[in-house]
C-alpha cells in the first residue's frame, strides 16, 4: 500500500490534464512519473478520469503497482471497468496483491467469472489468494462482503511480552490498527485489547487479565445497512466480524461503511426521484429510459385518473362555480408537496433508526401537524379568493377543501413508508412519484366532493 501524501490543496485544471496528455503523447515517461508522484493517488485517479481510455491505461501500466492499485480503487466505476478490460490477468493480479483483501475482492468481483478465475490463478501469495476467494463467496451487501481479513489478533493465553513480539509481525500487514482482538484457542472472539493497557502492563502478565470482554461484533451474514447502523450508533472506527460460532473471521472499517452509506443515499435519492435502477448520468439512453419509464408511466396513469375525476364533476360546476376548476393545480400541488414532505421525514427516520413508537401515534402527530399547516394556508387562501372573486361561499369551499386535502396527504405520506418498511420494501420508493400521484388523484377527488357539498350543487 502506498503512503498517503498530504495534498488537500489539489485542484484539477485543464492545464494539468493537457500537460499529462502531452507527456503521454511524447512518451516522456520519466517526466510523467515525476509529475504524478507529486500527487496523492486519489488525485491521480481524478486526472485519469479526465483522460481517454488509452491514456488512462498507459498511466496505469507506467506507474508501479503499489501506487496504481490504490488509483484503481479511486477511479470512477465505469472507467475502472474499461481499464481492467485492457489489462491482462497477470497485470490485474499484480494490482490486487498490493491491496487489502476487501479491496482486492471488490476489484475481482467486477470481472467476469472466467476472468476472475484467471486473475486468482495468477496471484502468487497463496494466503492472500485463499482469503480473497473466501471473501468472494459472500454477498456484497453483507458483512462478509465488506470485511477485510487483515487484522491484529492475539490469544488469551499469551503473555504481554510474547504478544508484543507477535503484534509487530502482524501489524506490518495491516494498514491501520484500530483494535487488537483477543481469541481463545478455538479462534472464538473473546474481546478486544487496549493498546494503552498493553503498553503499560507488565511483561509477564497474561492477555486474559487485560482483555475487555464487552466488544461489539456483527455476524458475517448481517446486512450491510445493519452493520452501518451499529457502527454509527456506537461511533466505531472498526468492528469485528464473526460466524454463528463466534469465530473471528475479519473486520470492517469505517471507510467501507462510508461507501455503504453513500451508495444507500444515492439509491434512496434515485428512488425518491422515480428511478428504479442504479444508473448514472453517463449511462446509455436505453438504460436511463428503462430506469425512468415505470414511474413516468405511473404519473401518466395518475394524470388520466385526475382527468376522469374532473370530467365526472364537469356538469356539476357551472356558472361562477366553474372557477373551482381553476384552483385544481393548486390543490394537486399542495397534496403532492405535503405528501412528499411527510414521507421524506419518515424515510429519513427509518434510515437512521430514529422512528420509535406505534404507527398510530405517528399518524396522530402527522394529522395534528397537517391540520395546523392546512389552517394557516387555508386562511390566507380564503381571503385571497374572497377578495379576488367577491364570493364567500367559493372561498370557503376552496379553503376547507385545502385543509382536508393537506390532512389526507400528510397521513398518506406517513403511513405508506411505514407500511412498506414493515413489508420489507425500501420505504424510499414512497417519497417519489408514488406519493405524488396517489395524493394528486385522491386530493382532486376530495377537493371536488367537498366543494360540491359546500356550494350545495
Amino acid at each position: 500500500m502506498s503512503e498517503e501524501k498530504e495534498n488537500i490543496q489539489f485542484e484539477l485544471t485543464k492545464e494539468l490534464v493537457e500537460q499529462v496528455e502531452h507527456l503521454i503523447e511524447t512518451n516522456e515517461d520519466k517526466e510523467l512519473r515525476k509529475l504524478l508522484n507529486e500527487f496523492h493517488y486519489a488525485d491521480i485517479a481524478e486526472i485519469l478520469d479526465e483522460l481517454n481510455l488509452e491514456e488512462a491505461v498507459y498511466v496505469i501500466k507506467l506507474l508501479d503497482s503499489e501506487t496504481t492499485s490504490d488509483i484503481l480503487m479511486e477511479l470512477d466505476e465505469d472507467n475502472r471497468e474499461k481499464v481492467l478490460k485492457n489489462l491482462s490477468a497477470k497485470e490485474i493480479a499484480e494490482e490486487v496483491e498490493e491491496l487489502d483483501t476487501d479491496d482486492a475482492a471488490d476489484i475481482i468481483s467486477e470481472l467476469s467469472e472466467e476472468r476472475q478465475e484467471a486473475v486468482i490463478s495468477q496471484i502468487e501469495d497463496e494466503e492472500h489468494k485463499a482469503e480473497i476467494t473466501e471473501l468472494l463467496a459472500y454477498d456484497e451487501d453483507t458483512a462478509g462482503g465488506l470485511m477485510a481479513k487483515e487484522l491484529v489478533k492475539v490469544y488469551e493465553t499469551w503473555t504481554v511480552a510474547g504478544c508484543m513480539r507477535r503484534i509487530r509481525g502482524q501489524a506490518k500487514e495491516v494498514t491501520r490498527v484500530h483494535s487488537i482482538y483477543v481469541v481463545d484457542k478455538e479462534e472464538k472472539l473473546i474481546g478486544r485489547l487496549s493498546l494503552k493497557d498493553l503498553i503499560v502492563a507488565k511483561s509477564e502478565q497474561k492477555i486474559s487479565d487485560l482483555v475487555k470482554v464487552n466488544v461489539d461484533s456483527v455476524n458475517v451474514y448481517d446486512d450491510a445497512e445493519d452493520v452501518a447502523k451499529v457502527m454509527a450508533k456506537y461511533d466505531l472506527e472498526a468492528i469485528p466480524v464473526v460466524d454463528d460460532n463466534q469465530t473471528l473471521l475479519g473486520r470492517i472499517t469505517i471507510d467501507d461503511i462510508v461507501d455503504v452509506l453513500k451508495e444507500e443515499a444515492d439509491k434512496d435519492y434515485q428512488l425518491a426521484a422515480g428511478i428504479t435502477q442504479d444508473v448514472e448520468a453517463d449511462d446509455s439512453i436505453l438504460e436511463l429510459t428503462r430506469a425512468r419509464i415505470p414511474w413516468l408511466f405511473l404519473g401518466l396513469i395518475g394524470g388520466v385518473g385526475a382527468f376522469l375525476i374532473m370530467g365526472g364533476f364537469e356538469e356539476s360546476f357551472t356558472g361562477d362555480a366553474f372557477k373551482i376548476f381553476f384552483f385544481t393545480p393548486l390543490i394537486a400541488a399542495m397534496a403532492g408537496n405535503v405528501g412528499v414532505q411527510s414521507s421524506a421525514i419518515i424515510v429519513q427516520g427509518l434510515a437512521n433508526d430514529d422512528v420509535k413508537g406505534s404507527v398510530n401515534s405517528r399518524l396522530i402527530k402527522e394529522m395534528l401537524l397537517a391540520t395546523l399547516n392546512g389552517i394557516i394556508l387555508a386562511v390566507f387562501l380564503f381571503f385571497f379568493v374572497w377578495i379576488y372573486e367577491s364570493k364567500i361561499d367559493l372561498a370557503l369551499a376552496i379553503s376547507v377543501s385545502l385543509v382536508a386535502v393537506i390532512i389526507v396527504a400528510g397521513l398518506i405520506g406517513t403511513f405508506v413508508p411505514l407500511f412498506l418498511d414493515k413489508r420489507g420494501i425500501d420505504p424510499a420508493i414512497a417519497t417519489g412519484p408514488f406519493i405524488t400521484t396517489s395524493n394528486d388523484i385522491l386530493g382532486i377527488l376530495l377537493y371536488f366532493w367537498i366543494s360540491k357539498m359546500i356550494l350545495g350543487i
